[in-house]
């Protein structure tokens, strides 16, 4: 009798991360449901990217909920305030930036388990990254650790023996590292989105997420596809 596919929810933005863990979770053999967000963000072409990529490698599911964490604010990627640019690398690694938007990981972490217990997944993909990032106490692993156990306090999965189980396997590489790791699973790289202020669907190339994938590419000695300002 053929073994049943294990179910698991996919965090998806679109980008390159998400995007390489989503294949790494196929090429594991679960069934994949993509969450994403349409959070408040001040630019969509992220779910543009997110919509299409998901159709074109199959998922099972996807969907997008709308938060408000523009009324929040607090963050350049919500509110009226600018995207810092030319960041050394050291300098995002030293300070958490205005990128950063309070409580997003821990948020969509929670809708991630409670549509796990609606769609029986109990396995939760992200593409956090400890090494290549911009500071982001959300991405750090004992921040995941942390949560996977409140997360198993105060679930029914939890209490029901059935624990959830959150995967980061982009965790501890380098962005080239995880470029090289997606073009073997045959990730198409041009189609994913990076950009923290685009402009008319063109990377500006400066702001961390850009610089941080630009860097990615030229240490894995692979030309990035993605379209960028001139």
């Amino acid at each position: 009798m053929k073994e049943q596919q294990k179910e698991a929810v996919v965090l998806f933005s679109g980008g390159l991360d998400s995007t390489t863990v989503l294949a790494i979770a196929q090429a594991e053999g679960y069934l994949c449901s993509c969450l994403s967000f349409r959070y408040g963000q001040r630019q969509e072409i992220e779910l543009e990217r997110a919509r299409d990529i998901g159709a074109r490698m199959g998922v099972r599911r996807h969907l997008i909920l709308r938060l408000d964490l523009a009324a929040i604010g607090g963050s350049a990627l919500t509110d009226d305030i600018a995207v810092p640019k030319d960041r050394a690398p050291d300098e995002m690694q030293n300070e958490i930036p205005i990128t950063y938007v309070p409580g997003r990981n821990i948020i969509f972490l929670a809708h991630a388990l409670a549509w796990g217990e609606v769609i029986g997944a109990a396995d939760i993909f992200l593409g956090i990254n400890a090494i290549d990032y911009s500071g982001y106490p959300d991405c750090r692993p004992d921040f995941l650790a942390a949560f996977e156990k409140m997360a198993n306090l105060g679930t029914k999965n939890g209490c029901a023996g059935r624990p959830f189980s959150l995967h980061a396997p982009l965790q501890h590489l380098r962005k080239s590292e995880i470029i090289k790791l997606g073009l073997t699973l045959g990730v198409d790289y041009s189609l994913t989105h990076s950009c923290y202020d685009p402009q008319d669907g063109l990377a500006c190339g400066r702001c961390d997420a850009c610089r941080l994938r630009l860097q990615g590419f030229t240490e894995a000695g692979i030309v990035d596809p993605l379209r960028y300002v001139p």
